[in-house]
């Protein structure tokens, strides 16, 4: 009877430890964590020899679900569940009297096989079946060849893969195991190590190749991003109780504060670095600020949401956020919202970065007698005239024409 209890006892502390990882790096909820003053000492990412656990190439028999359009303007691509994590792609005219395209590359969660929507016909090609189970997270390259996707493995599931997944499925190649973040650009990857020492933060190039460590830092609970040329966003990872900060980092390594302290901290750099999106939380109350990263000025804005909920223009001119109706109070915010405590009925919100006003975009339980929407990994094309979005509440994907 002992041994059968201490047998139970460690199955119990082997499966939490793996909905603890799951949390750490997936759920994106984080307390700070810093390190005592001094050198990092952390590895460099590079590429390195991973076992090809869970990665098989089949042929899949599995019938490719057509899209549902509800509207004409709103179509649900797959009703799910899909990889967070999505890329649009515009695809030039063939001729005179064809239009430009635009395509919404994804990943199924269940599969892991590759697909592709065309907007203007309204199809669905597969373009992978190479089959990866449990896959959590996609960063895709901006033409759509190539998402680097984030899964957990081993007996205990601590263990968190980075792999380059080819979006034709041929080929692949893995990164360093447990990176905290990652974040990708058309040229650069942007990897992150941390430990109880700090952080490193590494560049390589797309193919895995010629990694350098651009910068490190005693914080240990980071989150990065591009932002601009030469230039990264970093922030400690958000917590509702505890005061999180926002830094832009100089191709040289330079921090310079760009917000904080504030509880329940979210950053999002607008794609030439100028601007930063920052939501928080005060009195258990969703807050959202526009910062001007030249002038250090800092703009209120009209509606509030998580920035995770938002996604920029290509040019910086505007910000497509899905805004909360009604968000239930005294909730931790963001932290019940990542780890799915509590669900949103969102709108669709255009914010115009010049004049800070607000327009609603899509109302979405007039066009789908459905409340359920909670907006998260927007991404919209170059040409700002296609919108994506996953449905947290069911893992469904979404396209909706501007």
């Amino acid at each position: 009877m002992r041994r059968a209890l201490i047998i139970i006892a460690i199955i119990l502390v082997l499966l939490g430890i793996g909905v603890a990882t799951y949390f750490l790096f997936f759920a994106r909820t984080a307390g700070i964590v810093v390190a005592p003053t001094g050198s990092v000492s952390l590895p460099v990412a590079g590429q390195q020899e991973v076992p090809d656990i869970g990665i098989v190439n089949t042929s899949s028999t599995t019938p490719v679900i057509a899209p549902v359009p509800v509207s004409a303007r709103l179509v649900k691509i797959s009703a799910g569940p899909v990889v967070l994590g999505e890329v649009l792609v515009d695809i030039p005219a063939k001729n005179a009297s064809s239009s430009p395209d635009v395509a919404i590359n994804y990943i199924e969660r269940e599969s892991g096989n590759v697909f592709s929507y065309l907007t203007n016909t309204k199809t669905i090609t597969r373009t992978s079946n190479k089959t990866i189970p449990g896959i959590q997270s996609a960063s895709w390259l901006p033409n759509a060849s190539l998402a680097f996707v984030r899964y957990l493995s081993g007996t205990d599931f601590s263990t968190i893969n980075t792999y380059a997944l080819p979006a034709n499925g041929v080929g692949g190649f893995f990164l360093p195991q447990n990176l905290a973040d990652i974040a990708v650009s058309s040229t650069s990857v942007l990897t992150l190590t941390s430990g109880v020492n700090g952080s490193v933060a590494s560049l390589e190039r797309t193919d895995g190749t010629h990694a350098i460590s651009i910068f490190s830092t005693p914080l240990s609970a980071l989150r990065v991003s591009f932002a601009g040329k030469n230039q990264y966003l970093a922030y400690t990872k958000p917590s509702a109780t505890l005061p999180g900060y926002a830094f832009l980092v100089s191709g040289t390594g330079r921090f310079s504060p760009v917000v904080g302290p504030q509880n329940g901290l979210v950053a999002l750099a607008s794609p030439s670095g100028k601007w930063v999106l920052v939501s928080y939380t005060l009195v258990n109350a969703m807050q959202m600020t526009l910062i001007n990263t030249v002038t250090g000025e800092t703009f209120p804005l009209p509606v509030a949401t998580i920035a995770d909920k938002c996604a920029w223009m290509a040019d910086d001119s505007v910000i497509y956020c899905g805004i909360p109706m009604n968000p239930p109070a005294n909730i931790a915010y963001p932290d019940d919202w990542y780890q799915g405590a509590v669900h949103f009925s969102d709108r669709i919100w255009k914010i115009q970065v010049s004049g800070r006003y607000a327009q609603l975009v899509l109302d979405f339980p007039k066009e789908t007698n459905d409340d359920s929407l909670d907006a998260e990994a927007m991404a919209i094309n170059s040409f700002g005239t296609v919108l994506s979005f996953v449905n947290k509440n069911d893992g469904s994907l979404w396209g909706y024409s501007l």
